[in-house]
């Protein structure tokens, strides 16, 4: 027996648990796939602070401030040479209750997630793999579904919505990805108990520290029941290539920045060692009859910035307004239900930009802020994650020009 339902999620991560709430909370019937058991481990603890009008949008606000996750003050960088910056405190630029964000374990807030898109609704359903999907440009598409051990059955959908994370399932069937070769990056990371926060402003940061060569960066992000979530980046080449097995390349790293040794040297390594590679892509078509890309599965751009849960959460609130408006004008065509990506990649690309600047070695944030503190409410917006917002691009007129500089200068050095 075939069972039929109006919309079909594949994935509940924070953007496919986002997408299905709503749909299901508007009165379409919603059906939401998770191929692991939830809860499930997935790397990505640092929120933005933007992320909370989705969250309030969503009516979990008061859980994640009741189920102790630690609140997220502000970011903090710290050079190669160890010269640690004054913290961006999102407080300091906006009063509101929404500058202060979270660090979660994300088992625990995607499950919430999960859990919220039920009650809303839809029927969620883990341990349920999808093994083949036939997408059909006039009718409803059908979904081959198999759940733990039970017999494959079908179901059909008027939409799917792919928020299946970096396996991306349709843009990958489509070829629809496209890498960004600047930004071929490896992490390997893992968790600490009992790391030092060496001040208070620490333990509600997050920290991103640069080996002594450069090569490599770390994030080190404070989580509850004292335990640090520690992760190296660096190119794909250089952090995997010949080097080893991935604990042995995180203490040679670790090795090359006194900041991250010192914090973690009296602490006990809990949990494996996780690696990710060349993950910085986009897809270059976000939509179809009666299908739409969120989430991973539509692009991610870097760690660095924490962006990746914001504009998961982001993208798959869009997506269901496109689709719930889809459904009551009886238009399921690609423009209608992806008529909100190009506006969407358009303030991405100010975070993409931010992360270039990142990675352009000669260039300082640190000396680019002391010779343009007009600037400073501009990048705590950024890093915030206010990137629809008007003028939000504006420092990067006088950003762009000194990381161009920046660049040609280290060329003619390496020659």
């Amino acid at each position: 027996m075939t069972e039929n339902f109006d919309c079909v999620v594949i994935g509940a991560g924070p953007a496919g648990c986002t997408a299905a709430t709503l749909v299901a909370e508007a009165g379409y019937r919603t059906l939401l796939l998770e191929r692991e058991k939830v809860p499930r481990f997935h790397v990505g603890e640092s929120l933005m602070p933007e992320t909370y009008w989705t969250l309030e949008r969503l009516g979990v606000l008061d859980q994640m401030k009741e189920r102790g996750f630690v609140p997220k003050s502000g970011v903090q960088f710290v050079s190669h040479s160890g010269k640690e910056s004054q913290p961006f405190f999102f407080r300091d630029h906006d009063d509101r209750e929404s500058s202060t964000t979270w660090h979660v374990e994300r088992d625990r807030f995607d499950e919430m997630l999960f859990d919220n898109a039920a009650k809303k609704g839809a029927d969620c359903r883990d341990e349920t793999r999808v093994s083949d999907l036939k997408l059909s440009d006039n009718g409803p598409h059908r979904i081959r579904i198999r759940t733990g051990q039970d017999e494959p059955r079908h179901v059909e959908a008027r939409v799917v919505i792919d928020g299946s994370g970096q396996s991306a399932m349709i843009a990958s069937r489509l070829g629809l990805r496209e890498y960004n070769r600047r930004l071929q990056k490896a992490s390997i990371w893992t968790y600490f108990r009992g790391a030092a926060r060496c001040s208070e402003a620490e333990r509600m940061t997050t920290m991103i520290l640069h080996t002594n060569d450069k090569k490599a960066w770390f994030w080190y992000i404070p989580l509850s029941n004292d335990i640090v979530s520690v992760g190296v980046v660096g190119n794909n080449d250089y952090l995997l290539k010949n080097r080893g097995k991935p604990d042995e390349i995180f203490c040679e790293e670790v090795g090359k920045c006194e900041n991250v040794a010192s914090r973690i040297i009296n602490s006990q390594h809990e949990g494996r060692y996780h690696v990710a590679k060349e993950f910085s892509y986009w897809s270059h078509q976000q939509s179809g009859p009666g299908w739409v890309l969120i989430g991973d599965a539509f692009g991610f751009i870097d760690p660095v910035y924490s962006s990746g849960v914001y504009l998961a959460l982001k993208s798959g609130e869009l997506a269901a307004d496109a689709v719930v408006e889809g459904f009551r004008k009886n238009d399921l065509s690609a423009k209608q239900l992806g008529y909100w990506a190009e506006d969407f990649k358009k303030g991405a690309q100010w975070i993409r930009k931010l992360v270039h600047a990142f990675y352009t070695d000669e260039f300082s944030f640190g000396q680019f802020m002391k010779s343009h503190p007009e600037h400073q409410g501009n990048l705590t917006d950024l890093l915030i994650g206010r990137v629809w917002h008007e003028g939000v691009g504006k420092i990067f007129d006088d950003m762009d020009p000194v990381m161009s500089q920046s660049s040609a200068e280290g060329r003619i050095a390496s020659k």
